[in-house]
Formats: structure tokens, sequence, C-alpha cells
């Protein structure tokens, strides 16, 4: 096991420099920063060439990346174009975007799960049939639509929860954000599980504990269920960085200045070091749960060994 996770993180290196040089050349080509600096009128050839000098923008963009990555090893990611370092930007943006992160995948793992555990233990019956109707729906359903419903209906209408979320972004004020956030997530960790749990109903070593005579719960908790999660896994283990860099639509909806808010922020004012910064560590999120997933999967599976 050791030996995997070292090979492992080794082989991260070259993901890592290799996502950030791709995110790093696409964000220094989509426009001049120095000129959205200026607003609308056109800076003065002085200013914008001491501006380009100040942020290392008059050097190569090999050389900027370098500069770049030998700053982000030390802990620096730069400055933001209104000179606040993007360091504090995080601090206050990531605690937001975690803890709207686990409240979706709060609401994936017990509502996805559970529905899809009975959906397939009852694959056919009416309750199969109007969970995936019901999953159907909100995965055609955008997230916009869907946020904006729910804020209209129960922020506005009905008045059960304020209709913005405060700057401290309290637990609980997150509960209708990480829905509309998990939604077409949710939707889709009920139809897979409901689809693992189904085919391995079938499967043999399942008919010999059934024949054994061993209760249905033990059946179902210590040998369906662990075998038909393993896809599952995957696929919440690539979706938490997913939730965390997609929750632009969500933030904005509910006034949550969080991961998303700063993005599009910065996309908009074309702050590359901002961009850039969030997104090298949302690909290190990536990168470290595609790593603890291959580790569940020793956990729930016992046949799968990591040498």
């Amino acid at each position: 096991m050791g030996r995997y996770v070292v090979r492992r993180l080794l082989q991260m290196i070259p993901v890592f420099i290799g996502a950030t040089l791709l995110i790093f050349l696409m964000v220094n080509v989509m426009g001049d920063p120095v000129a959205g600096l200026c607003g609308d009128r056109e800076c003065d050839p002085a200013t914008a060439a001491r501006l380009r000098h100040d942020f290392g923008l008059d050097q190569p963009v090999w050389q900027q990346y370098l500069t770049y990555m030998g700053n982000v090893f030390t802990g620096d990611f730069g400055t933001a174009f209104n000179g606040q370092p993007v360091t504090e930007l995080m601090a206050s943006a990531f605690p937001v975007t975690i803890r709207l992160t686990v409240v979706a995948i709060l609401f994936e793992i017990v509502i996805g799960i559970v529905l899809g555990v009975v959906t397939g233990l009852r694959r056919g019956r009416p309750v199969d049939t109007g969970v995936l109707l019901v999953t159907l729906v909100v995965i055609s359903v955008p997230t916009f639509v869907t946020g904006l419903l729910l804020q209209l209906l129960l922020g506005v209408e009905w008045e059960w929860i304020k209709p913005s979320v405060s700057t401290g972004a309290r637990l609980d004020e997150l509960i209708v954000p990480g829905l509309v956030l998990a939604s077409v997530s949710l939707a889709y960790v009920t139809r897979l599980t409901r689809t693992s749990i189904a085919e391995n109903t079938r499967a043999d070593y399942v008919r010999t504990a059934v024949a054994k005579g061993l209760p249905r719960r033990r059946v179902i908790t210590r040998h369906l269920l662990r075998n038909s999660l393993i896809p599952v896994v995957t696929f919440i283990g690539t979706d938490i960085g997913a939730l965390m860099g997609g929750a632009i639509v969500t933030e904005r909806i509910f006034n949550i200045h969080g991961v998303g808010y700063q993005l599009y922020q910065g996309i908009l004012r074309q702050n590359t070091q901002t961009v850039v910064g969030f997104v090298t560590v949302l690909v290190l999120v990536f990168l470290v749960a595609n790593l603890l997933v291959d580790l569940l999967y020793a956990v729930l599976d016992p046949r799968i060994r990591y040498v």
C-alpha cells in the first residue's frame, strides 16, 4: 500500500504541472488585463507599461509561469490587481465553499444512495418508476432554474429561508444552496446506485449468501452494498472538485462569496492571478480526491489489493 501511494504521488507531479500550465496559458490569452484595469478609457502608454512591469506581464509567458510556480511552492499565489494577496481571497472564499460542498456531498450520500438502494431492490415497481422520473426531471432542468425557483418559493413567497446568504454563510443557511448545488449530482448518484444494486443482486456471491440463510439486512449491507458502491464512490470522489469549482451559478443566485464568486469576478475583470491561483488549488483538490477514492476501493472490496 505504501509503495502504491508513493507511486501515485509521483504521478501527480507531472499531472499538476501540465494542468496548471494549460490553465496558465488559457488565462493569459483571455485578453489584456491591463486594459481592464483602466476601465472604459484607454490607459496611457506610460501607465500601461508600469502596470505590466509591476505585475510581471512584460516578461515572456514561459518566464511568467516559472516565476509563478516558484512562488506557489513557497505559498505565494500572487497579488490581485486591486493589491490584495490572492491568499487572503482564498482564506475568505474556500471555507465558505468547503461548507457548501460538504452539505452538497451529504445530500448526495444520504438521499442519493438511500433512494438508489430502495429503487434497486424494487426494480420495475411503482417506487422505482417514480424515482426514475423525478431524477430525469432534475437532470433535465438547469441548475440556475432550480435555484431561482427554490429561492422564489422558499425565500420570497413562503419566507421559510432568507433569499440570500449572509456574509458568514452559516451551515444552516447553506442547506438550500447545498441542495441546489447537489441536485443534478444527487440524481446521477441515485440512478448509478440503482443500476449497480440491480446488477449485483443477480450476482453469484449474493445468491450464495442468500442460500446460506444469512439475514437479508446482512446480505444487503455486508455483501451487496459494499460491492455496489465502487462506481458510486468514484463518481462522488471526482464530484468533490467539480462541486467546488462549479458552484459559480449557485453562489451567484444566493449571493455566496465563495470560490465560484471569486472565479467569476476574476474572469470578469481579467484578473489572471486570482483565476490561476484558485484553479491551482482546485487541481490539487481533484488529485487528492482521486487518490483517496482509489484507496477507498480496497476498503469496499477486499479483492482489491495495492502493491
